[in-house]
């Protein structure tokens, strides 16, 4: 795929699959490529495999490798498939460049993680990562002390084809979209569904998701809404998925991919616990929550 097809396909949705378990720990490749082709059949844009929802920070590099594999191969075309890279910058670059070998669309980099890690080399992070692979680069920055000129030159960078802003700080979103305009420049929203609206209403375009697991219709309808103008049938709709999306926050988000994977299981899919450090399993009280949401997505002839 051509950077600039690419580009506008990041203005879609860009829905991060879960990795599924068989009952020793190990990827499952059977259910996770049924998992990934689901996802495309539906219509998603761009599908993210080794994403936060995919537990990369819990995948050896082997894994992450094996894991972008199965994605293309469930694909099959029907979608772009970036595929997520991460930790030190060799590493990054390694994965990189075996998803460039496996047929991947593009990389998109993890907010590094370093603790002591300064803010303007966090994007010499990325860039040198951009201007080593033969990849569109999307960066992932979960960050707002970045300064502005730094976004700004991240943004605009030519190997950069979008940057995923996983901030809540809206102001600084609003800054870094006012001071790209003009430009080739892409804002993704990183915080889903629900924060696509203040960040579509501030210029952005495309937004990430994890509910595409268990309901890409309603996904697909939020982001149709949104593509419309129509803000305030996007209300609606993420007014639905609003209790799914808050249990995804409990325990300091601890609970974002156990939510996706018990959901899964719900439905039948026997996708294993989520590894340490996450939270391997819900709660009684909650997975019985967890069921009405889903029995209310029926309801609505959108799950």
């Amino acid at each position: 795929m051509k950077f600039e097809a690419y580009r506008r396909v990041l203005h879609g949705i860009s829905g991060v699959h879960v990795t599924a378990y068989d009952d020793r720990g190990e990827i499952e490749p059977k259910l996770t490529g049924r998992i990934v082709s689901d996802i495309a059949a539906a219509g998603v844009h761009n599908i993210v495999t080794g994403g936060n929802t995919g537990e990369f920070f819990s995948l050896t590099t082997d894994e992450v490798i094996r894991l972008q594999d199965i994605a293309v191969a469930a694909v099959d075309g029907r979608s772009a498939v970036t595929a997520a890279a991460g930790r030190s910058v060799r590493e990054a670059i390694t994965v990189a460049k075996a998803a460039k070998a496996a047929g991947a669309d593009g990389v998109m980099i993890h907010h590094p993680l370093d603790p002591f890690a300064a803010p303007h080399s966090q994007v010499d992070y990325f860039i040198a990562i951009a201007e080593a692979v033969d990849l569109p680069l999307v960066a992932y920055v979960r960050s707002d002390l970045i300064p502005l000129d730094q976004m700004v030159r991240l943004g605009s960078h030519p190997a950069v084809a979008g940057v995923k802003f996983a901030s809540t700080n809206t102001m600084r979103f609003a800054e870094c979209v006012r001071a790209t305009q003009g430009s080739d420049a892409t804002w993704i929203c990183g915080l889903a569904e629900s924060w696509a609206l203040p960040f579509y209403a501030l210029g952005g375009k495309g937004f990430t998701s994890g509910l595409v697991n268990i309901a890409p219709a309603l996904s697909l309808a939020v982001w149709r809404a949104l593509e419309a103008g129509d803000y305030a049938a996007a209300r609606d709709y993420v007014d639905r998925i609003a209790p799914f999306e808050n249990m995804r926050t409990k325990y300091n988000n601890g609970a974002n991919v156990t939510v996706v994977k018990e959901a899964l299981r719900l439905r039948g899919a026997e996708v294993g616990a989520v590894r340490l450090p996450g939270l391997p399993e819900l709660e009684t009280t909650d997975r019985q929550a967890l069921g009405r949401i889903l029995e209310s997505w029926k309801e609505s002839a959108l799950a």
